[in-house]
This record gives C-alpha cells, structure tokens and sequence, in this order.
C-alpha cells in the first residue's frame, strides 16, 4: 500500500468518525432541556464514606501515591438522592425508577410473579417485579454485616439500603430466621441450577449487603423473600457496549469505559498470572497504562456488577457471566475444574468487627463447600450462582480457608482478579497541560452546524472537519452530513482532551461549545456510526451525551 492509498483510506476513515463526532443524534432543543445525565443505566454511588486499610482499619481518604489509594470512597458521584412521594412510593432522582417503600410481608417467587400484574399502588399499575441490576442500584455500602454476630439486638446494625426513605426489617428471630434474613427478590432467575440442580433467582441481601442466587425451595418449602415493585425506566440495567477497536469497551448507557482485557491477560500481578490481593489490585489500578489512557481505576462493586450478563453462565453458555466483547482469563478452580474468575472491586465489605473483606463479582461460578450431614464430607457446589457478588479478606492466604467460609462455604481465594474503569463523562482537565486551546474548542452553532477544529484518528492523524444538519430518521435518530474536511499540521502538546475517532468509527467529543445568543453551553458527546445515507453521505447516532457543569 502506497502512502496515497493509505492516506485515502485514512481520510474515508475520518469522513465517517467526524460525521459520528458532528454530535448528531442529539436535537438541539434536547441539549437545551436536558440539563442531565443522557445515560440511561446510570450507576448510583455506593454511598461507601469511609476508606479502610487491608486489616479493616479506617484509614484517610487519598488519591495520592499513598497505599490505599484509588477505594470506593475516593471516586464518589451520582450521590443517591431520593424523593418520598408521600403517598407509599419512593422516586430515585438518579435512575428516574419508582419504588414500593414499603414492601410488606414476605412471599413466595410463584406469588410474587402472580401478584404483579394485579398491583396497584399510588394510583399507577405498570408496575413489575425489579431485575437485579434494577434492585442492585438501591444498595449502599455504608452499611454493616451482621454475620456471625450473637444475640438478638439489631438496635446498632446499619442495613444496606436508605432506611430514612424504604422500610427494611431484618430477619425474625422469633420465627426462627436468622437477622440476615432479609433476602429481597429479583425477577431474575439464574440460567443455571445451584446446590443440587435447585432452581434459582437471584436476590439482594439489604441485610448483609450480597446478591446470591437463592433456591425457590428450601427443605422442601417454598422460600419466601421481600418483594419491592418498581416502575419507570424500563431501559435501566441494559448494557449499550461499543467495541472501540483499541482494547476499551465502553457501555454508552453508563458512560463507564472498560479494559477489554483483564489482568490476567496483561500477565499483572507479582506471579504474572492476573492474581492480587485487594492492595495489590488498587495499586495496579491506580498506576495503570493502557489504550492510551492513565486514569483508570479499580471499579466500585455497582459498576463491577453493571457489566455482569445474566443471560449467561459456565454451565450454561459455557463462558463467564459477561458479554463476549470481553476476553476474560480461564482459571483452574478449586476442584481443579475450569473455569472462570472472581474480580476484585474498590469497595470495602464492613461488618461488625472491621474493613477487612472487600467485594468481588463472580463471573464464573460463585462455589462454596457444602458439607454432607450424611457423611461430613465435604462437596464443591455452585452454591450461589454466576454473577453473584460476595467479598474476601483483602489480605491473607486461601490455605487457611480450606472448606471456604459462612453457611454454604464460600470459597475464599483472595488474590483475584482486576478489570479496570474509567469515566469517558468527565474529560475536561483542571491541568493547565490538558487543556485545549480556546482555537481548538470543537463548536455546535444555533443552526446546528458543527465545526471541529482538530480530532486525531485512530491516535497519530489530525484533520478538521466541518458538518450540517441532515435531519432526523425515522426511527427518531438526528445526523449530521461532512460539508469538508482537511488533514492538519497542528499537532496538540497533549492530545488526552480532543476529540479522537476509533477504528470502529465510533467519536469521542469530550468538550464542545454550543453558541447561542442567550448562553454558552459546554457538552460532551459519544457517536455510533449509524451507516451511509442514499445521497452517499456518511452518517452518525449519538450514543450519549451531556452538559459539563464544571
């Protein structure tokens, strides 16, 4: 290939990455009356404060080069904020989702799904049994895990939900439960079995702050659970994943940009084979290279759980309980089994003694020791189902767990593994060295037209570009069309905060100014390239957008 074809190649390439960057399925008078996240799967903070060391001391918050840094409580927004309706409802100002505050006697799975079509509350009956990702986002991990405790007193315990808003109630002691039984029901049903080929959903613990896939039969009865209905925001919980063509997915509908690789494909940790302890997997996060980027960071457990795909499983699909996109490393487990990984996440699991667990997502079977009454033998079972989300000690070493902890035995391994996040929202920089010179700022006028003074395709080749309003499709996108375009000699002294096109075509805006005569508006932007039109023009969808309040 000469450097003719090549450039020609290039700038075809370009044609349809800026035509996705001209910001084009975004109405100009939505921009306007958005004054909010475009996301529509938006993460809600844990809620998580306090910053511990790998023994369960509290520790100062840092995001320096000191140890500890880059957990939970460093990296917080979409603080959870709530509205009581005052009249048995409770809106979630982050999700846009309408919940039942108070979720009344426990029931069974076969009521709960034969009562949702006939409930009512607050004069609206579209409501529906929550999805896990859906009932996962009312967690808060402020909250203290009562395991293990003695006594009945419950008067000091923190639950892992907002008690100033929902009604929560820990598990009757005087019926013979456990204070941790306080298990609220998913409509989600694990697309495997646990235990002995029990047919399983999956649920949130508000109690001890776990997702585990619990049997819909235990000794023989019905299980019966907390069930809180929801309505609004049916497109919650649903991944919007674009492969960046560069070792990055990013998922437009949380506006959250992954490693496509994990740790055990970039051979990390002190043996090479992806495992680390909680420090170790902070630190490497923290100091993390890749794609391009350095501000990557070791996920909070309610993004880790945002990518889990529970329409799959090992036994099921034969594969870890994510999207394919995803190369995920396979492991030996502890019955010498293929099979898939638990990662690690920022968050800290507090009980009532210390900080000293921390929270992972199993992606492949969540296995614990079941013992025989039988025989006292000892049997490794999936026992809570892939996609489950547990904790471990953040330090330590799994020989001194041999049959795992808690009441199904939940293996214990301790150095996990890593799948770092970063935010593709948050692009402008406070560094003088990261700021793009008010020349270079890419602008949308009042007639939509759409200027981009510099974007670098695939990371080494700088072009203008210039795009008019083509209109709106029918299925409801807006696109703009490429006026004309130009190669560029300026090269930017640090390229992290301009626009940038991907081998998938897929744009990356993370500062454009929209001009009015009223005021100036700073947006940022996530294209798809959406196809070529019948005039031949090169056409692009916005995936997510936003204003910079900043």
């Amino acid at each position: 290939m000469n450097i003719t074809q090549k450039k020609g190649i290039q700038m075809v390439k370009l044609l349809m990455w800026t035509w996705f960057s001209l910001f084009s399925n975004l109405a100009l008078c939505e921009i306007i009356a958005a004054e909010s996240n475009a996301n529509t799967f938006v993460i809600v903070d844990t809620g998580q404060e306090k910053c511990y060391n790998d023994l369960g001391g509290v520790i100062t918050c840092s995001q320096s080069e000191e140890s500890f840094s880059g957990q939970d409580a460093s990296y917080q927004k979409n603080t959870p904020t709530y509205t009581n309706n005052n009249d048995g409802t409770i809106t979630d100002n982050n999700t846009g989702l309408m919940w039942q505050k108070d979720p009344g006697a426990k029931m069974t799975y076969n009521e709960a799904v034969s009562g949702v079509s006939s409930f009512k509350l607050a004069g609206y009956t579209d409501w529906r049994m929550p999805t896990i990702k859906e009932l996962y986002s009312l967690i808060q991990f402020n909250g203290i895990d009562p395991s293990g405790m003695q006594g009945n007193d419950t008067s000091n315990l923190v639950p892992f939900i907002d008690r100033d808003y929902f009604d929560f109630e820990y598990g009757d002691t005087s019926a013979g439960e456990r204070i941790i039984d306080s298990q609220y029901a998913s409509s989600t049903k694990y697309v495997s079995t646990t235990m002995y080929g029990d047919e399983t959903l999956f649920g949130v613990n508000f109690a001890d702050g776990r997702i585990k896939g619990y049997g819909l039969s235990v000794h023989g009865s019905e299980k019966k659970f907390f069930v809180m209905h929801v309505r609004g925001n049916s497109d919650y919980g649903k991944n919007k994943l674009i492969d960046n063509g560069n070792g990055t997915i990013t998922d437009s509908a949380t506006g959250l940009m992954w490693m496509q690789d994990d740790s055990g494909y970039l051979k990390a940790g002190s043996n090479a084979d992806g495992k680390m302890n909680w420090k170790e997997a902070l630190e490497w996060a923290e100091h993390l290279e890749y794609a391009g980027y350095s501000d990557w960071r070791l996920p909070n457990a309610k993004e880790l759980q945002s990518i889990v795909d529970y329409s799959k499983s090992p036994a099921t699909t034969n594969s870890a309980a994510i999207d394919p996109m995803f190369k995920v490393s396979l492991i030996i487990d502890e019955g010498g089994e293929t099979n898939y990984p638990f990662y690690w996440s920022s968050t800290t699991h507090a009980n009532i003694m210390n900080g000293a667990n921390a929270v992972y997502v199993a992606f492949g079977e969540a296995l614990g020791w079941m013992k025989s009454a039988a025989t006292g033998t000892y049997e490794l079972l999936d026992v809570h189902g892939a996609g489950a989300q547990r904790s471990d000690p953040k330090t330590g070493s799994a020989s001194s767990y041999p049959y795992g902890h808690g009441p199904q035995g939940d293996v214990i391994r301790i150095d996990n593994f890593v799948r770092c996040v970063r935010d593709v929202t948050t692009e402008v920089s406070n560094d003088d060295d990261d700021i793009i010179p008010e020349t270079d700022i890419p602008t949308l006028s009042e007639n939509l037209s759409i200027h981009i003074p510099l974007i670098i395709f695939n990371g080494g080749s700088y072009f203008w570009i210039d795009l008019a309003y083509y209109g709106q499709m029918p299925d409801g996108f807006h696109l703009w069309k490429m006026i004309q375009f130009g190669e560029t000699t300026n090269t930017p002294a640090n390229s992290n905060s301009y626009p940038s096109i991907f081998q998938t075509l897929a744009i990356h805006i993370p500062v454009m100014k929209y001009n009015t005569s009223e005021k100036i508006l700073n947006l940022w932007a996530e294209f798809e390239y959406y196809g070529q039109s019948s005039e031949g023009f090169h056409l692009w969808q916005l995936s997510q957008y936003g204003i910079i309040t900043q």
